[in-house]
């Protein structure tokens, strides 16, 4: 759990309470994790492509 706070917390929007709403910063943190899994797969992807 610690790991994947960090994670997070490496956007901007997510560090502070910028939102006015919970259901904000809920997709805040969802759209961090989705760039987090979308340079992931790329990566793993580019892996399997050189092979």
């Amino acid at each position: 759990m610690e790991r994947t706070l960090s994670w997070i917390s490496q956007h901007r929007r997510c560090v502070r309470d910028y939102e006015r709403l919970p259901e904000h910063h809920e997709a805040m943190v969802l759209w961090s994790m989705t760039i987090l899994m979308r340079r992931r797969l790329a990566r793993v992807n580019a892996r399997t492509a050189r092979k």
